[in-house]
């Protein structure tokens, strides 16, 4: 009770405090913004035969296809709204430019310039995720206008003029800007990261529904064990994603000029779950490629396709859940591997006087990283290939569909979201001499 207490002490202290009570008024204020362009209507589109071809689409079997992006649009994507395209665009595009980084020279020196390059990086990452969205946006026009969106009969949109198929594109790659420009203004001026807090509320916005659909279609019992076993993949998913090795490290004291520098002890934060969300981001859209090869050759009879419809479409075949576990496990190590660099790591430590307890620095201390790093990124890599599985799991035992709320990138978004958020609203309140959530 005393804790509880704590909790609701620290949240009335955020919103006593003027400051940072102005800084969580306006990250509301953008949400409702952001969530009422998420329910705005493209011009052009048809609400009720849209509607009418989603509660369809729902349960077919290729109900999974766009799923991913549609979770990322907070269940804008189907209903072609200005804000159909959500984040993802602006993921895909940052994704790109981390592992570009990595392999072009010039943005490599450009990520050690401090922040005047990584402004530029942002800049290169705004244009390309323009790009994307107006590929995205002609692609999922031209499915609507086909009929091929939903595999649906009715007209999606009131017209197939040019002019509507342009008008569209352009309001749904202008709606992808908007959603930036919404981002850039929390991190700035609010509490969090923007980005972060926006793919966080568009998955958010679809969790209630989903639970219900499991009440109304499985019984409300087979809810209340979903609510019961949630909350505690829930439970594992905080304990993990705050699970971290930390591999201590003293500096040895040094002369410059008349001052004494360094003799402190520090630490490396290895977190069991190093890569994020990323692995299960990569695994998925890799396994939509082939779902989505079928969707354009439907009406083929060729082998492949037949093969491909039948282990890669519907997600609740024990080969695909095989290869999407497989592929999570290969990402999180590829990602894991380009975001830190152990020789880079013990280049500075070398560089700046520090060392490991009982490691030689340089060559053994980059070995010892790089030992530690691969023994804890097997955990990592395998709890997200679990959790990932937990909505197909789901979809064999109970028929749900495979946006199944605990479970997969939703589960992974909702908690790591919340916890950042958290620590920031905490560390500004312990900045204004309280005592944050937590004594």
């Amino acid at each position: 009770m005393e804790k509880e207490d704590l909790v609701l002490g620290a949240f009335a202290n955020a919103f006593r405090t003027p400051d940072l009570r102005r800084k969580l008024l306006f990250v509301l204020m953008i949400i409702v913004i952001f969530r009422a362009g998420s329910q705005l209507p493209a011009p052009g589109v048809n609400v009720a035969n849209v509607q009418q071809c989603i509660d369809l689409a729902a349960s077919g079997e290729n109900a999974s296809l766009y799923s991913l992006v549609n979770l990322f649009s907070g269940g804008a994507l189907l209903q072609l709204t200005v804000f159909a395209l959500g984040i993802m665009p602006y993921i895909t595009a940052s994704i790109i430019l981390q592992l570009l980084v990595v392999v072009i020279p010039r943005l490599e020196a450009l990520k050690k310039e401090g922040q005047a390059g990584q402004t530029k990086i942002t800049q290169y990452t705004r244009y390309l995720t323009l790009g994307l969205a107006l590929l995205q946006a002609t692609g999922i026009v031209a499915l609507a206008r086909s009929g091929s969106l939903l595999q649906c009969n009715l007209d999606l949109l009131h017209s197939d003029s040019t002019t509507t198929f342009l008008v569209m594109v352009v309001t749904m790659t202008a709606g992808t800007a908007v959603i930036m420009w919404l981002g850039e203004l929390i991190t700035e001026r609010g509490v969090g990261n923007g980005m972060s807090i926006l793919i966080f509320c568009q998955v958010v916005a679809t969790f209630p529904a989903a639970l219900w659909e499991v009440g109304k279609s499985q019984g409300w019992w087979t809810f209340g064990v979903v609510l019961a076993i949630g909350l505690v993949i829930v439970a594992a998913v905080i304990f993990i994603e705050q699970a971290q090795r930390r591999i201590p490290v003293q500096y040895a004291r040094r002369m410059v000029g008349r001052k004494m520098f360094g003799g402190s002890s520090t630490y490396i934060p290895l977190k069991v779950n190093q890569a994020g969300i990323i692995p299960v981001i990569f695994a998925s859209s890799l396994l939509y490629l082939p779902a989505m090869a079928v969707q354009f050759n439907q009406n083929s009879t060729s082998g492949w396709v037949t093969w491909v419809s039948r282990y890669f479409v519907s997600g609740d075949h024990p080969l695909y859940m095989a290869a999407y576990f497989g592929l999570i496990v290969f990402f999180t190590y590829f990602y894991v591997s380009i975001t830190f660099n152990p020789h880079e790591v013990a280049d500075n430590m070398k560089k700046y006087g520090g060392f490991i307890p009982g490691i030689r620095a340089g060559k053994p201390t980059e070995d010892y990283l790089s030992y530690v790093l691969s023994r804890i990124t097997l955990p990592g890599a395998l709890y997200l290939g679990l959790i990932a599985l937990i909505p197909l799991i789901a979809l064999v035992l109970i028929n749900a569909n495979q946006n199944f709320p605990f479970g997969g990138t939703s589960i992974l978004i909702m908690v790591g979201v919340a916890l950042d958020t958290v620590k920031q609203i905490e560390s500004q309140l312990q900045q204004r001499n309280y005592e944050g959530f937590l004594r």
